[in-house]
């Protein structure tokens, strides 16, 4: 196929991320002093079919990333899909108005981030729609994930479109990320793009996926094996008492 035929039947929601030529962002103020993020606004990301995770440790900028990638895509900061938006307290960086969305024509506009710290609020923005919805709050955090996933995400009426997760492990036993492994791999077979941000060494391990690691370095692709992540846990688990000797 020529270069214009792949173009032409490039089906996903985000090719590329890029900055704006007039954003106004500094790489001496936050976030544009985050490597990454620095990274990014420079560089600009190709978004690939299927998973791309992001995975690093705390404050090194994934989740900046992820909520600038999803609001700039027209979705809400606080989590939701671009059908309908809530605001408790406005906490989002300016990130998402530097970054242009490159889509693919034709492509599915549908979406949802689910931002974990802020799904309570989400929860009853739902709550005072009414509907099957409403009753999330009910439900154990787990449980509220685990019905998103079934109900929203891999849901066949929405076939396609950009899904954005921020650190959904942080409601899943081992089970539910399990779970969310197998979901995951259903919703790219449908033909959906996920871009999440994880510390879930589980997660990023589904098989086909991209794994970016962030940190001081700014962005850069690996393998599971050779994510920082997976050799710490294995670490640890090898020989808990190397570092609990250290800590207590």
């Amino acid at each position: 196929m020529t270069e214009r035929g792949d173009r032409l039947h490039d089906d996903r929601p985000v090719r590329r991320v890029r900055a704006f030529r007039d954003a106004a962002w500094d790489a001496d103020s936050w976030p544009g002093s985050i490597p990454a993020v620095a990274q990014v606004l420079r560089s600009g990301l190709d978004l690939a079919r299927g998973v791309t995770f992001l995975v690093g440790e705390n404050g090194s900028g994934k989740s900046t990333l992820v909520e600038g990638i999803a609001t700039a895509y027209g979705l809400p900061p606080e989590g939701g899909s671009n059908q309908g938006s809530h605001v408790t307290r406005p906490s989002e960086s300016p990130l998402g108005g530097w970054l242009q969305v490159e889509r693919s024509p034709g492509a599915p506009k549908w979406g949802f981030f689910l931002r974990a710290e802020t799904m309570h609020g989400y929860y009853s923005y739902l709550e005072g729609l009414g509907g099957p919805d409403a009753e999330l709050h009910a439900l154990s955090h787990g449980e509220s994930f685990n019905e998103l996933l079934e109900s929203k995400l891999n849901h066949p009426r929405y076939t396609a479109g950009l899904v954005v997760l921020d650190e959904p492990e942080a409601a899943l036993s081992f089970g539910s990320t399990l779970k969310w492994l197998a979901n995951l791999d259903e919703m790219v077979q449908r033909g959906t793009q996920v871009l999440c941000a994880t510390h879930s060494p589980i997660l990023a391990s589904l098989p086909g996926a991209r794994l970016l690691e962030v940190g001081e370095w700014g962005v850069r692709e690996t393998t599971w094996n050779e994510l920082e992540l997976v050799q710490h846990w294995r670490s640890y688990l090898e020989s808990p008492q190397r570092y609990l000797r250290h800590l207590l």
